[in-house]
């Protein structure tokens, strides 16, 4: 059944106008009025939704049920990214979504190619943004994904963490797998560096601000790999997919 975000307030037996952007979707694919959906707004829920009335940009949908719903991981995994080349960030933020990350902290590393700043940088978040939104409604995820504003790795650093920050480095003697079968299922961040790995500095301040070092084995992944193999990994240990 088709699945749209609807940034606002959701409750059953009210009537909604939805976004211009989906009503022109659902002309454009000559959804017909009587046809169900099901519409999410972030929050946790979905809804059961029939379309009432529709026109190339207009369509009103009438919410007919709440439907509970729950798809998250029993764990909260911030996946902190460094800016890989070209449009690989595109790829990583949809799949993290899939696999269940529940935030995801863009980083500006050392070797980071990718420099954004002011209005470019704006855009960037603004249009990965759209990609959480679009990945949510494919595969089903009720709870958007928190997308942290991007931020320069070493000052990232600094900032409190309440949970376990965990550097992914082919330098580390320690795994993953081993890490994660020894605990319980708990939050934690992932941090990956851009193409080339964090440079030996960044990795020794890391360490330094007390950030464990673990492996993902003895092949060395690329950047828009390495992330998503991790969080497939605590998944395949903890349980979530």
């Amino acid at each position: 059944m088709p699945r749209f975000y609807i940034p606002q307030s959701l409750t059953p037996g009210t009537a909604v106008d939805l976004p211009i952007e989906v009503a022109h979707h659902l002309n454009v694919v000559r959804f017909p009025t009587g046809a169900t959906l099901t519409l999410f707004n972030g929050e946790g829920d979905q809804y059961a939704a029939t379309v009432t009335a529709i026109s190339k940009r207009h369509a009103t949908v009438n919410i007919d049920a709440l439907e509970l719903r729950d798809v998250e991981a029993p764990y909260a995994i911030t996946l902190a990214q460094a800016l890989p080349e070209g449009t690989k960030m595109d790829w990583v933020v949809e799949k993290a979504v899939e696999l269940g990350a529940a935030a995801i902290q863009p980083l500006a590393a050392q070797r980071s190619v990718v420099r954004l700043s002011g209005e470019r940088a704006e855009k960037r978040q603004a249009h990965w943004q759209g990609v959480i939104i679009s990945a949510s409604e494919q595969c089903g995820r009720n709870q958007l994904v928190r997308l942290h504003a991007l931020s320069e790795f070493r000052h990232w650093l600094t900032t409190p963490s309440g949970t376990p920050r965990i550097l992914l480095t082919p330098r580390a003697t320690d795994s993953l797998a081993d890490w994660a079968r020894a605990r319980a299922p708990q939050a934690a961040t992932i941090m990956i560096g851009p193409e080339g790995g964090f440079s030996p500095e960044e990795e020794d301040a890391a360490l330094a601000a007390g950030a464990i070092a673990l492996s993902m084995g003895p092949r060395v992944l690329r950047t828009e790999t390495a992330g998503l193999a991790a969080l497939a990994l605590l998944a395949g240990v903890w349980g979530g997919i």
